[in-house]
């Protein structure tokens, strides 16, 4: 059974930084991009970031391009998002995702259950 287990979201306040993290178990996920995704109360789910298997092309939003970066360890299967300069517009649940990189153009294979990211002001 593939699982992408999230953690690491929290109550931050605005200007603050977070990082979360994401373990993916039960499958092999080499050759996987995997990423974020996010949904805030009332809104459509938007992509966040994603990262190639080899952690050498990253993929960002115009939202938080210059204050979120990516990063990535093969090693644990995992992926990481360090949030910095948090706005109360960043508040949402945060998915983890993977799948091929094909995928990615319309849904990712695999989700994770979320985790709660809030940015007070």
């Amino acid at each position: 059974q593939v699982q992408l287990v999230e953690s690491g979201g929290g109550l931050v306040q605005a200007g603050g930084s977070l990082t979360l993290s994401c373990a993916a178990a039960g499958r092999t996920f080499v050759g996987y991009t995997m990423g974020w995704f996010r949904q805030a109360p009332g809104k459509e789910r938007e992509f966040v970031a994603a990262i190639s298997w080899t952690g050498v092309v990253t993929y960002y939003s115009d939202s938080v391009k210059g204050r979120f970066t990516i990063s990535s360890d093969t090693a644990k299967n995992a992926v990481y998002l360090q949030m910095n300069t948090l706005k109360s517009e960043d508040t949402a649940v945060y998915y983890c995702a993977a799948g091929p990189v094909s995928s990615w153009a319309k849904t990712p294979n695999y989700w994770g259950q979320g985790t709660q990211v809030t940015v007070s002001s």
